[in-house]
């Protein structure tokens, strides 16, 4: 079983990469951004709570969505392995997804982060949200406040990955084929 943590800040391509990738290693791709929006959307308890830390640009609390991550994990008991995309954002969700993957006799094989400057985030989410209808793309204030909040709550995780030898850094820019090449290259070396 692989299992993938796909990092970097919104607007780093995550959703897009993940996409492509679950095709072609065959994994489960669960982005803890659908996750949040099928609950909001199904005004579920967890939904209207995560709602309220995701319109101000910040994260929502650790046990919100590691239980909603737990429940998504929980929905495929045959995966051959998970790309895990926006999730961990903090050392207590890295634990708590460690903890998980050994009940499956699993574990986490590597965190592959996108990197990409703060200026071109901005730029990619603002036209994301000219498309996407997603409120906290559509207002630049928002924006620099979540890229701000995932530096200041998830760069720890970084260092987290690196002691266990599971950091992988890419470049985040560049054709989405590029960018493809890139991350499976670190894949196809674990």
């Amino acid at each position: 079983m692989k299992n993938i943590v796909l990092f970097g800040p919104p607007g780093a391509g995550k959703g897009t990469q993940a996409e492509i990738l679950k095709e072609r290693y065959q994994l489960v791709h669960i982005s803890t951004g659908e996750v949040f929006r099928y609950n909001i959307k199904n005004e579920t308890a967890l939904g209207t709570l995560a709602k309220s830390y995701m319109d101000k640009g910040h994260l929502v609390p650790d046990k919100v969505t590691i239980n909603m991550l737990k429940d998504e994990v929980e929905k495929h008991p045959e995966a051959k392995g998970f790309i895990f995309d926006g999730f961990p954002r903090t050392e207590a969700q890295a634990e708590a997804l460690a903890v998980l993957m050994e009940t499956k006799g699993s574990q986490i094989n590597a965190m592959v982060a996108l990197e990409v400057a703060d200026g071109i985030l901005v730029e990619r989410l603002l036209e994301r949200g000219k498309s996407s209808g997603r409120p906290d793309d559509a207002n630049e204030t928002v924006i620099r406040e979540r890229i701000a909040e995932y530096y200041r709550k998830t760069d720890i995780l970084k260092a987290f990955y690196q002691k266990q030898h599971k950091y992988y850094g890419v470049d985040g820019v560049g054709s989405i084929e590029e960018i493809t090449l890139r991350l499976s290259a670190v894949i196809d070396a674990l």
